[in-house]
């Protein structure tokens, strides 16, 4: 894959995650380059999208409203914990199917 689909592709992924602003700034570009240059590839960062996403939505319903996400670089810290975990796409998927049933469309 190219490197301006595979950016295309990974922003358009964090736009639609739920709790993001869902716009574009430049650092989200560039971060979304590195990842491509790093090799992160877009099941990786997809995934760590749906888990960050999937953890801000299992807080109990009387906690404070978590801020919005303005920026890709808030999901790294998911993405490297992504790449070490060992788990099959089950559970992401999982987490998607959840995820899709508790957070109203925008």
């Amino acid at each position: 894959m190219e490197q301006r689909e595979y950016v295309r592709q990974v922003l358009e992924a964090y736009c639609a995650t739920p709790g993001t602003a869902g716009v574009v700034r430049r650092a989200d570009r560039l971060f979304a380059n590195q990842l491509y240059e790093r090799g992160v590839s877009l099941e990786t960062v997809g995934n760590a999208l749906t888990l960050a996403a999937a953890r801000r939505s299992a807080r109990p319903a009387d906690a404070p409203p978590l801020g919005i996400i303005r920026s890709l670089a808030y999901f790294s810290p998911v993405i490297e914990e992504v790449l070490q975990l060992k788990v099959g796409p089950e559970y992401f998927q999982h987490l998607s199917h959840k995820l899709q049933r508790s957070i109203p469309a925008r």
